[in-house]
């Protein structure tokens, strides 16, 4: 079904964010990335970035131009999240829409094949990636320290119907961008 290939990200980490490593970036020609918040950056009940997000934005800082991009319509969650990350931000996005995604993308002043959206779930950010026409990379959910037994049941749930209608979520290596038609 071709509608199906939007819910087919680019590449699958098969971990959290932070193992996103700028070699990665750089073997796929990415310098941009759009990246979802709430469960993909920080866990959603968590206020504070940890130290090792930081860490991961300051390692990639210098291979791509960075943008936070959350369906959350908390503008002072979301505002103190990328302030703590020095990085600008677009909230409500409502993906998969596309319209908040083109803007920051637009704001980076880069051609679409070269940014990736970055997330957590198929639905949205992936779906929301790929209509666009981005390299979509889906992440692991950062796990709450505090409940580290929490389930994601509506991200299982999307995982468990994308691949019964087949999608492929297998962990992926070597994915280039010659797969975006």
């Amino acid at each position: 079904m071709f509608w199906l290939q939007y819910l087919q990200p680019d590449l699958v980490l098969g971990d959290s964010i932070t193992a996103l490593a700028p070699e990665i970036l750089q073997q796929h020609q990415l310098r941009g990335l759009v990246l979802d918040v709430d469960e993909t950056l920080v866990p959603l009940r968590e206020q504070q970035v940890s130290p090792e997000i930081v860490d991961w934005v300051e390692q990639i800082r210098p291979v791509a131009t960075i943008w936070l991009a959350s369906n959350n319509l908390s503008e002072a969650r979301i505002s103190s999240i990328a302030a703590a990350l020095s990085l600008p931000y677009v909230l409500g996005a409502r993906k998969p829409s596309r319209r908040k995604l083109r803007q920051a993308v637009e704001q980076m002043d880069l051609p679409v094949s070269q940014v990736a959206m970055v997330g957590d779930r198929l639905f949205t950010d992936v779906l929301a990636g790929n209509r666009l026409g981005l390299f979509t990379i889906l992440v692991e959910p950062m796990v709450d320290p505090e409940s580290a037994t929490r389930s994601y049941p509506i991200r299982n749930f999307e995982v468990w119907l994308s691949q019964r209608l087949g999608v492929q979520l297998a962990q992926q290596q070597n994915i280039t961008n010659d797969n975006k038609a």
